[in-house]
């Protein structure tokens, strides 16, 4: 004798669809069980969907099929293998007609769209489960754009850019003497911090993510992102090396032949052939101690400042780039994140170029307007080019991964070598011997400026 065992099975169709006992009784069986999660799912006879409850799920696992579905009055029931019952009740269409179209919608989520994010500024699409999906995610990506919005903070990313570069050119002109001092070691050390920062957590990232972006495809050489670090490092050598030389052999003519000429007419003659040699080792002793602001004839400040310089306007302009053209959803996080990198990175660079010998006008005004307006510019860029930028092709990839890459390794050689070690450990610099207050004070000016970076390359 059978054991009546009632089963409460809720009716759930795909879309508004939802079953009344009626319509279920007339269907003979459901079958094509399936599990769905924790649920079961099966077919019945008009090829809609059927919604077993978590309550009347059995133990032995998923029956293939229900059959020799009837009614009893108002209410309609099917037969599981062992013979008993199942009901189907109208109070529980609702219910499960809302569970499976959230089942629906969950699956049309993980099926067909795509999750969206950016790197660097750079749009990356992952496509769910479909191969067509993932190459589509590699071309442009249609939307629309809040040009007002980013015409306006075109303007913002200038000022701010502006007060950071010129804020320490300014401050180092203060009457006080100690507090000058102390402005200047803070400003400088931090600027060493953030400089090391973006090197290697902003750039270089920046760099690594391009070349290994899917749209870019496998590299057949893993290394290209060091390799082309390694590069910039080398071309930053280079350029101060050649200059350096070429300074000092311009430096040591002009002052062997200035010395000729005022010897002249007060040496006797048998005295003239020792007066050129003083000169010369006076200009070579002084490349020594790079940090004196008032020899114009050393020449490791000014290229070392010039060659910081051509890294960051490298980089400020590609900032401004693909700070346009992301996606709205990523705009606002982005911006804020790039006025306070721009504001330190300024802060960085300014307080190089006012250690530099010379009045403030024109040079060092020049160097520190070029900043300003680079990534204005690389912003402008992006609105004329807003609809066709592709950040996912193949040469877009190449061309702001090698130019991050040859960026940090720029910053790489300048804020290790021009300015972590030349301030730090190497003879003449200012905090080799310093007294353990400002040694301290420049420290933690270092530390902060790095962490500081190192947080913002989280967002950018």
């Amino acid at each position: 004798m059978l054991i009546f065992k009632p089963l409460v099975i809720s009716l759930g169709v795909a879309g508004a669809y939802a079953a009344t006992a009626t319509t279920s009784a007339q269907t003979s069986s459901v079958t094509g069980c399936h599990n769905h999660g924790s649920s079961i799912y099966c077919i019945n006879g008009e090829g809609q969907e059927v919604l077993v409850s978590a309550s009347s799920t059995p133990t032995t696992g998923v029956p293939a099929q229900y059959t020799g579905c009837h009614s009893h009055g108002s209410e309609s029931y099917c037969m599981d293998a062992d013979g008993n019952d199942v009901l189907i009740g109208e109070g529980a269409a609702e219910e499960s007609s809302d569970e499976h179209s959230d089942h629906d919608h969950e699956e049309s989520s993980s099926g067909t769209e795509q999750n969206c994010h950016f790197h660097a500024g750079v749009e990356h699409c992952v496509g769910s489960g479909e191969s067509e999906n993932s190459h589509a995610s590699c071309s442009v990506q249609t939307r629309d754009y809040d040009i007002p919005l980013r015409i306006g903070t075109l303007f913002v990313i200038l000022v701010t850019s502006a007060i950071g570069v010129f804020a320490p050119i300014l401050l180092m002109k203060l009457p006080f003497a100690t507090i000058n001092g102390v402005v200047s070691t803070v400003i400088k050390q931090f600027g060493t911090g953030i400089i090391l920062s973006t090197a290697f957590v902003h750039l270089y990232t920046h760099a690594n993510l391009m070349f290994t972006n899917e749209c870019l495809g496998e590299l057949d050489y893993e290394a290209t992102t060091s390799a082309v670090v390694m590069g910039g490092i080398f071309l930053a050598f280079l350029l101060e090396y050649i200059g350096h030389r070429i300074i000092v052999a311009r430096n040591s003519k002009t002052a062997a032949e200035t010395t000729e000429v005022e010897s002249q007419p007060t040496h006797p003659k048998g005295h003239y052939n020792e007066s050129p040699e003083q000169p010369q080792q006076s200009t070579l002793a002084c490349l020594g101690h790079s940090h004196g602001n008032s020899d114009p004839t050393q020449p490791a400040n000014k290229f070392s400042v010039l060659v910081m310089e051509a890294g960051v306007l490298f980089h400020s302009i590609l900032i401004g780039l693909t700070l346009v053209v992301a996606g709205d959803s990523f705009y606002k996080t982005l911006l804020v994140v790039i006025v306070f990198h721009q504001f330190f990175e300024g802060l960085a660079l300014g307080a190089r170029i006012a250690t530099l010998p010379g009045a403030i006008f024109p040079s060092k005004v020049g160097m520190a307007a070029a900043f300003a307006l680079i990534t204005p510019i690389g912003m402008a860029i992006g609105l004329g080019v807003l609809n066709s930028f592709n950040g996912n092709s193949r040469g877009t990839l190449i061309a702001l991964g090698t130019l991050d890459a040859l960026s940090a390794g720029i910053l790489v050689w300048v804020g290790v070598v021009d300015m972590w070690a030349r301030d730090w450990v190497i003879e003449g610099g200012e905090m080799l011997n310093a007294t353990i207050g400002k040694a301290l004070t420049g420290g933690i000016s270092l530390i902060t400026g790095c962490v500081l970076m190192g947080v913002l390359g989280k967002w950018a």
